[in-house]
């Protein structure tokens, strides 16, 4: 399969002849991480959305990799409380076998609970369980809409940890969405910032100071992102290449998780 799994070009999503999404352009390959910030209402989800194909697309292109498998991660789990319904029978209504369930569960975690009912994981459990279900299909792509939502803080940290970590060893691609901003600063490799169109993107340690960005978030929010940059003896070109920078003696790195 080709490197480039999904690509959009001036893709546009119109509700009652407003855009909603408008002419955006984007990339994800093969190992990106790509998370997607903005305010609310800003067409986060609408993009998401059409990218898994079920949001038609007013304008523009969306051109998918032949035969990618998709892993989607919703933002809540909504079950009838009244239905009784362990881990094990939720990992088996995806339609994969028992062996695989267990492979998935494993790799998120929380394979110890298989047994528990799915109505008494705390929210951490759940995001994984979720996730468990998603990598179960073996996806080439996975699609997280606010995976760390109802997380406790340590819990957020560790499962974009883990999101990383199941990147490099799926060798998939990853977008998300995230609301939480010096998480997604420490975690992803590339932010897009959209407000239905896309006010600015690049590296995390840069965007911060972009004036879109500052001008959607706010002076106080990029300024108090400063503690999260990576500062490296280098810095990278346009392409991700490694660019030196003799004035910088030594790498440091502060991600101070509050």
């Amino acid at each position: 399969m080709t490197d480039t799994l999904v690509e959009l070009h001036q893709l546009t999503v119109n509700f009652d002849d407003r855009p909603v999404v408008d002419h955006v352009d984007l990339r994800v390959q093969r190992g990106d991480i790509i998370t997607i910030i903005g305010p609310n209402g800003a067409g986060k989800t609408t993009l998401i959305k059409a990218i898994l194909g079920i949001q038609p697309v007013s304008d523009g292109t969306l051109t998918i990799a032949p035969r990618l498998t998709i892993g989607y991660v919703p933002q809540h789990l909504t079950l009838e409380t009244t239905l009784p319904l362990s881990v094990r029978r939720f990992m088996l209504l995806s339609g994969r076998s028992h062996q695989e369930c267990v492979e998935a569960l494993t790799k998120t975690g929380v394979e110890h609970l298989i047994n528990a009912s799915v109505h008494r994981l705390s929210g951490g459990e759940k995001q994984r369980l979720l996730l468990a279900r998603a990598l179960a299909r073996r996806p080439d792509l996975l699609v997280l809409d606010e995976p760390a939502q109802g997380v406790d803080i340590n819990g957020q940290a560790a499962l974009y940890e883990l999101i990383r970590s199941l990147r490099d060893e799926l060798n998939c691609g990853v977008i998300m969405i995230s609301h939480d901003l010096h998480l997604v600063m420490a975690a992803t490799d590339k932010v897009i910032c959209l407000n239905q169109h896309i006010c600015c993107s690049g590296y995390p340690a840069d965007i911060s100071h972009d004036p879109a960005f500052i001008e959607t978030f706010g002076r106080p929010v990029a300024e108090s992102l400063a503690v999260y940059h990576h500062h490296h003896n280098h810095s990278h070109d346009l392409h991700g290449d490694v660019v030196s920078a003799d004035h910088d003696d030594h790498a440091e790195c502060s991600h101070a998780h509050h």
